[in-house]
Protein backbone atom coordinates (compact mmCIF):
# COMPACT_ATOMS: atom_id res chain seq x y z
CA UNK A 1 0.00 0.00 0.00
CA UNK A 2 2.83 2.22 0.67
CA UNK A 3 4.72 1.88 -2.42
CA UNK A 4 1.43 2.88 -4.15
CA UNK A 5 0.58 6.01 -2.38
CA UNK A 6 4.53 7.09 -2.68
CA UNK A 7 4.38 8.41 -6.11
CA UNK A 8 1.42 10.66 -5.14
CA UNK A 9 2.57 11.68 -2.08
CA UNK A 10 6.08 12.58 -4.09
CA UNK A 11 3.80 14.81 -6.82
CA UNK A 12 1.94 16.37 -4.19
CA UNK A 13 5.21 17.36 -2.20
CA UNK A 14 6.71 18.50 -5.78
CA UNK A 15 3.79 20.45 -6.42
CA UNK A 16 3.90 22.06 -3.04
CA UNK A 17 7.33 22.80 -3.13
CA UNK A 18 6.46 24.68 -7.13
CA UNK A 19 3.87 26.65 -5.38
CA UNK A 20 6.56 28.36 -3.06
CA UNK A 21 9.56 28.33 -5.09
CA UNK A 22 7.54 32.12 -6.27
CA UNK A 23 6.84 34.88 -4.57
CA UNK A 24 5.32 38.35 -5.10
CA UNK A 25 6.81 41.69 -4.35
CA UNK A 26 5.17 44.11 -2.55
CA UNK A 27 5.56 47.85 -3.48
CA UNK A 28 4.80 50.80 -1.55
CA UNK A 29 2.75 53.11 -4.17
CA UNK A 30 1.37 55.76 -1.59
CA UNK A 31 0.54 55.56 2.42
CA UNK A 32 -2.13 53.40 2.13
CA UNK A 33 -1.96 52.14 -1.42
CA UNK A 34 0.43 49.12 -2.84
CA UNK A 35 1.33 47.05 -5.35
CA UNK A 36 1.70 43.43 -5.75
CA UNK A 37 4.07 42.16 -8.99
CA UNK A 38 3.77 38.92 -9.83
CA UNK A 39 6.10 37.43 -12.91
CA UNK A 40 6.69 39.91 -16.08
CA UNK A 41 7.22 36.28 -18.03
CA UNK A 42 4.86 33.51 -19.11
CA UNK A 43 2.64 31.65 -16.28
CA UNK A 44 4.62 28.71 -14.55
CA UNK A 45 3.57 26.22 -12.35
CA UNK A 46 5.82 27.79 -9.59
CA UNK A 47 3.87 31.53 -10.05
CA UNK A 48 0.53 29.92 -10.54
CA UNK A 49 -0.48 31.68 -13.12
CA UNK A 50 0.77 35.33 -11.58
CA UNK A 51 2.66 36.67 -14.22
CA UNK A 52 0.48 39.81 -13.94
CA UNK A 53 0.49 43.00 -11.09
CA UNK A 54 -2.25 43.59 -8.88
CA UNK A 55 -2.49 45.31 -5.41
CA UNK A 56 -4.43 47.02 -2.69
CA UNK A 57 -5.47 49.81 -0.67
CA UNK A 58 -5.74 49.89 2.88
CA UNK A 59 -8.85 51.95 4.35
CA UNK A 60 -10.21 52.28 7.97
CA UNK A 61 -12.24 49.44 7.75
CA UNK A 62 -10.19 46.43 6.13
CA UNK A 63 -8.22 45.57 2.99
CA UNK A 64 -9.70 46.62 -0.57
CA UNK A 65 -8.25 43.63 -3.10
CA UNK A 66 -7.48 44.65 -6.73
CA UNK A 67 -8.32 41.15 -8.53
CA UNK A 68 -7.32 37.97 -7.15
CA UNK A 69 -4.90 36.35 -9.38
CA UNK A 70 -5.41 32.79 -11.63
CA UNK A 71 -5.74 30.38 -9.01
CA UNK A 72 -6.52 29.57 -5.62
CA UNK A 73 -3.06 28.55 -5.06
CA UNK A 74 -2.04 32.83 -6.45
CA UNK A 75 -4.80 34.09 -4.61
CA UNK A 76 -3.14 32.63 -1.16
CA UNK A 77 -0.16 34.53 -2.52
CA UNK A 78 -1.90 37.99 -2.50
CA UNK A 79 -3.36 37.03 1.11
CA UNK A 80 0.18 36.41 1.94
CA UNK A 81 1.68 40.13 0.47
CA UNK A 82 -1.23 41.64 2.29
CA UNK A 83 -0.38 40.11 5.66
CA UNK A 84 3.23 41.49 5.12
CA UNK A 85 2.11 45.65 5.28
CA UNK A 86 -1.37 45.10 7.29
CA UNK A 87 -2.59 43.02 9.97
CA UNK A 88 -6.13 44.18 8.69
CA UNK A 89 -8.00 41.86 6.99
CA UNK A 90 -9.53 41.71 3.31
CA UNK A 91 -13.04 42.66 3.24
CA UNK A 92 -13.54 43.15 -0.51
CA UNK A 93 -12.45 41.89 -3.65
CA UNK A 94 -12.53 44.48 -6.80
CA UNK A 95 -12.23 42.29 -10.05
CA UNK A 96 -10.76 44.86 -12.81
CA UNK A 97 -9.90 42.89 -15.84
CA UNK A 98 -10.91 39.66 -17.68
CA UNK A 99 -7.91 37.87 -18.71
CA UNK A 100 -7.45 34.85 -16.10
CA UNK A 101 -4.91 36.25 -13.98
CA UNK A 102 -7.09 39.38 -13.02
CA UNK A 103 -10.07 37.16 -11.76
CA UNK A 104 -10.30 33.38 -11.80
CA UNK A 105 -8.46 33.30 -8.28
CA UNK A 106 -12.28 34.55 -6.90
CA UNK A 107 -13.09 31.18 -5.62
CA UNK A 108 -10.33 31.65 -2.37
CA UNK A 109 -11.84 34.75 -1.13
CA UNK A 110 -15.44 33.35 -1.95
CA UNK A 111 -14.84 30.68 0.38
CA UNK A 112 -14.12 33.18 3.28
CA UNK A 113 -17.08 34.97 2.47
CA UNK A 114 -15.63 37.89 1.32
CA UNK A 115 -17.61 39.73 -1.54
CA UNK A 116 -16.00 40.03 -4.94
CA UNK A 117 -17.42 43.01 -7.23
CA UNK A 118 -16.57 43.83 -10.63
CA UNK A 119 -18.69 45.93 -13.70
CA UNK A 120 -21.23 43.73 -15.38
CA UNK A 121 -19.63 44.64 -18.46
CA UNK A 122 -16.55 42.72 -17.28
CA UNK A 123 -18.53 39.38 -15.77
CA UNK A 124 -20.06 39.53 -19.07
CA UNK A 125 -16.61 39.39 -20.49
CA UNK A 126 -15.07 37.34 -18.03
CA UNK A 127 -17.85 34.68 -19.08
CA UNK A 128 -17.29 34.86 -22.98
CA UNK A 129 -13.47 34.38 -22.09
CA UNK A 130 -13.50 31.34 -19.08
CA UNK A 131 -13.21 28.92 -21.90
CA UNK A 132 -10.33 30.01 -23.24
CA UNK A 133 -8.47 31.38 -20.46
CA UNK A 134 -9.07 28.02 -18.49
CA UNK A 135 -7.14 26.70 -21.92
CA UNK A 136 -4.19 29.45 -21.68
CA UNK A 137 -4.24 29.16 -18.20
CA UNK A 138 -3.98 24.73 -17.34
CA UNK A 139 -1.86 25.20 -20.37
CA UNK A 140 1.05 27.15 -18.17
CA UNK A 141 0.93 26.08 -15.12
CA UNK A 142 -0.34 22.27 -15.58
CA UNK A 143 -3.24 20.21 -15.01
CA UNK A 144 -6.89 19.75 -17.05
CA UNK A 145 -8.63 23.29 -17.75
CA UNK A 146 -11.77 21.64 -16.10
CA UNK A 147 -9.86 20.67 -13.02
CA UNK A 148 -9.68 24.92 -12.57
CA UNK A 149 -12.25 26.01 -9.78
CA UNK A 150 -13.77 29.25 -11.22
CA UNK A 151 -15.84 31.56 -9.47
CA UNK A 152 -17.64 35.08 -10.68
CA UNK A 153 -17.99 37.98 -8.89
CA UNK A 154 -20.61 37.91 -6.23
CA UNK A 155 -21.98 41.63 -6.39
CA UNK A 156 -22.31 43.35 -10.09
CA UNK A 157 -22.65 47.27 -11.44
CA UNK A 158 -24.61 47.92 -14.17
CA UNK A 159 -23.13 50.82 -16.51
CA UNK A 160 -20.08 52.14 -16.96
CA UNK A 161 -19.36 53.77 -13.54
CA UNK A 162 -19.16 52.92 -9.87
CA UNK A 163 -18.46 55.24 -6.88
CA UNK A 164 -17.71 53.17 -3.76
CA UNK A 165 -16.69 54.49 -0.50
CA UNK A 166 -15.19 51.79 1.25
CA UNK A 167 -13.70 52.60 5.09
CA UNK A 168 -13.45 56.52 4.39
CA UNK A 169 -11.70 55.79 0.60
CA UNK A 170 -13.46 56.82 -2.46
CA UNK A 171 -12.57 55.05 -5.70
CA UNK A 172 -14.44 54.95 -9.01
CA UNK A 173 -14.45 51.71 -10.92
CA UNK A 174 -14.57 52.74 -14.16
CA UNK A 175 -15.35 50.87 -17.96
CA UNK A 176 -13.48 53.64 -20.70
CA UNK A 177 -13.45 50.99 -23.21
CA UNK A 178 -11.93 47.94 -24.36
CA UNK A 179 -8.18 47.16 -23.94
CA UNK A 180 -6.44 43.65 -24.16
CA UNK A 181 -9.68 42.78 -23.51
CA UNK A 182 -13.55 43.74 -23.80
CA UNK A 183 -14.61 44.85 -21.28
CA UNK A 184 -11.56 45.44 -18.98
CA UNK A 185 -12.14 48.38 -16.36
CA UNK A 186 -9.95 50.30 -14.09
CA UNK A 187 -9.81 51.61 -10.95
CA UNK A 188 -9.09 55.32 -9.98
CA UNK A 189 -8.44 56.88 -6.49
CA UNK A 190 -9.41 60.31 -6.98
CA UNK A 191 -7.68 61.80 -3.75
CA UNK A 192 -4.38 59.55 -4.11
CA UNK A 193 -4.01 60.08 -7.84
CA UNK A 194 -3.52 56.38 -8.44
CA UNK A 195 -5.45 54.34 -10.91
CA UNK A 196 -4.92 50.55 -10.85
CA UNK A 197 -5.22 50.37 -14.80
CA UNK A 198 -5.01 46.43 -15.65
CA UNK A 199 -4.49 45.21 -18.36
CA UNK A 200 -4.68 49.05 -20.46
CA UNK A 201 -1.19 49.73 -18.88
CA UNK A 202 1.63 47.09 -19.25
CA UNK A 203 5.09 48.21 -17.89
CA UNK A 204 8.03 46.62 -18.02
CA UNK A 205 7.02 44.09 -20.50
CA UNK A 206 5.51 44.36 -24.08
CA UNK A 207 1.75 44.29 -24.56
CA UNK A 208 0.00 41.41 -26.40
CA UNK A 209 -2.07 42.23 -29.38
CA UNK A 210 -4.56 38.64 -29.07
CA UNK A 211 -5.93 37.74 -32.17
CA UNK A 212 -9.55 37.76 -31.99
CA UNK A 213 -9.57 39.75 -28.50
CA UNK A 214 -7.50 42.72 -28.63
CA UNK A 215 -8.26 45.98 -31.12
CA UNK A 216 -5.31 47.95 -31.87
CA UNK A 217 -7.30 51.33 -32.50
CA UNK A 218 -9.62 50.47 -29.42
CA UNK A 219 -6.89 50.05 -26.82
CA UNK A 220 -5.16 53.30 -28.03
CA UNK A 221 -8.64 55.53 -27.36
CA UNK A 222 -8.81 53.82 -24.09
CA UNK A 223 -5.86 54.30 -23.03
CA UNK A 224 -6.16 58.31 -23.78
CA UNK A 225 -8.88 58.05 -21.80
CA UNK A 226 -7.01 56.74 -18.83
CA UNK A 227 -4.67 60.23 -19.48
CA UNK A 228 -7.77 62.15 -19.31
CA UNK A 229 -7.96 61.42 -15.35
CA UNK A 230 -4.12 62.48 -15.00
CA UNK A 231 -2.88 60.50 -12.34
CA UNK A 232 -0.05 60.55 -10.77
CA UNK A 233 0.72 56.98 -9.66
CA UNK A 234 0.06 53.96 -12.06
CA UNK A 235 -0.70 50.18 -10.92
CA UNK A 236 -0.51 48.50 -14.41
CA UNK A 237 -1.80 45.12 -15.18
CA UNK A 238 1.73 44.06 -16.05
CA UNK A 239 5.29 45.29 -14.85
CA UNK A 240 5.91 47.41 -11.50
CA UNK A 241 3.93 50.96 -10.94
CA UNK A 242 5.43 54.27 -11.77
CA UNK A 243 4.17 57.27 -13.14
CA UNK A 244 2.35 58.11 -16.29
CA UNK A 245 5.24 58.93 -18.32
CA UNK A 246 6.28 55.78 -17.91
CA UNK A 247 2.94 53.97 -18.88
CA UNK A 248 3.27 56.76 -21.60
CA UNK A 249 6.61 55.29 -22.89
CA UNK A 250 6.05 52.07 -22.27
CA UNK A 251 2.33 51.04 -23.85
CA UNK A 252 0.87 54.38 -25.29
CA UNK A 253 3.66 55.37 -27.31
CA UNK A 254 3.90 51.66 -28.34
CA UNK A 255 -0.10 51.48 -29.19
CA UNK A 256 0.91 54.41 -31.67
CA UNK A 257 3.45 53.18 -33.27
CA UNK A 258 1.82 50.02 -34.12
CA UNK A 259 -1.38 52.06 -35.64
CA UNK A 260 1.02 54.24 -37.41
CA UNK A 261 3.49 52.07 -38.70
CA UNK A 262 1.44 49.68 -39.85
CA UNK A 263 -1.39 52.10 -41.34
CA UNK A 264 1.53 53.39 -43.64
CA UNK A 265 2.46 49.97 -44.40
CA UNK A 266 -1.51 49.37 -46.00
CA UNK A 267 -1.44 53.20 -47.73
CA UNK A 268 1.45 52.07 -49.49
CA UNK A 269 -0.17 49.06 -50.16
CA UNK A 270 2.60 46.73 -49.05
CA UNK A 271 2.79 43.09 -48.96
CA UNK A 272 1.65 41.55 -45.21
CA UNK A 273 4.77 39.12 -45.17
CA UNK A 274 6.88 42.51 -46.49
CA UNK A 275 5.43 44.56 -43.82
CA UNK A 276 6.17 42.39 -41.06
CA UNK A 277 9.66 40.95 -41.85
CA UNK A 278 10.31 45.33 -42.07
CA UNK A 279 9.07 46.17 -38.57
CA UNK A 280 9.44 43.03 -36.99
CA UNK A 281 13.16 44.60 -37.36
CA UNK A 282 12.47 47.78 -35.81
CA UNK A 283 14.44 47.76 -31.88
CA UNK A 284 12.58 51.02 -30.84
CA UNK A 285 11.13 48.73 -28.45
CA UNK A 286 13.41 45.93 -27.67
CA UNK A 287 13.92 47.48 -24.23
CA UNK A 288 10.71 45.93 -23.11
CA UNK A 289 10.98 42.49 -21.62
CA UNK A 290 9.31 39.70 -23.93
CA UNK A 291 9.96 42.39 -27.25
CA UNK A 292 11.51 39.44 -29.33
CA UNK A 293 8.86 36.74 -28.70
CA UNK A 294 5.65 39.41 -29.22
CA UNK A 295 6.58 42.27 -31.29
CA UNK A 296 6.04 40.12 -34.89
CA UNK A 297 2.95 39.24 -33.53
CA UNK A 298 1.20 42.32 -32.32
CA UNK A 299 2.39 43.87 -35.78
CA UNK A 300 0.70 40.97 -37.92
CA UNK A 301 -2.55 40.98 -35.75
CA UNK A 302 -2.02 44.83 -36.20
CA UNK A 303 -2.43 44.79 -40.16
CA UNK A 304 -4.90 42.40 -39.99
CA UNK A 305 -6.96 44.51 -37.96
CA UNK A 306 -6.32 47.78 -40.03
CA UNK A 307 -6.65 45.90 -43.35
CA UNK A 308 -10.49 44.75 -42.04
CA UNK A 309 -11.46 48.16 -41.83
Amino acid sequence: MFSKLLPATFCLLLLTQAAHAFAPTTQKVTDNVYAIVGDTGERTPENQGMNNTSGFIITNDGVVLVDSSATEASAKMLEDAVKTVTDKPIKQVINIGVQDHHWMGNSYFLAQKIPVSALAKTVESQKNQEPMNRMRLSSGIGGKPEDLKVEFPSETFDGDEKTLSIGGTEMSLRYLGDAHFPGDAVLWLPKEKVVFTGDTVFNDRMLGVLPDISNVKDWQATFKKVAELQPEHIIPGHGNPNDWATAQKNTGDYLDWLVTNVGKSLEEMEDLGDAVKRLSADETFSFLKMAKELHGRNVHQTYLQLEAE
